[in-house]
């Protein structure tokens, strides 16, 4: 299972189901920030108590490093 910045598990599974809530695109997961990332949204939804926070209110804009950083690991299907 996937680690939460407090230390709780995200279930894997549940990881693959979600999509980003703007544009319907894969997300993927930073271990390192507890985040999960959209790239093409240019966000990073927060995973609290190991529950993912998929609303974009609550979502972080990406900085100019974090974009230009190498992607975390998609979720889901076939790579």
């Amino acid at each position: 299972m996937a680690d939460g910045r407090d230390g709780k598990k995200v279930d894997p599974k549940l990881l693959e189901l979600l999509a980003c809530p703007l544009t319907k695109g894969p997300l993927a997961w930073d271990p390192e920030r507890g985040e999960l990332i959209s790239r093409v949204a240019k966000i990073a939804y927060p995973v609290r108590d190991g529950i993912p926070i998929m609303l974009p209110s609550e979502a972080r804009t990406l900085s100019v490093e974090d974009v230009l950083a190498p992607p975390p690991p998609r979720l889901g299907g076939p790579g």
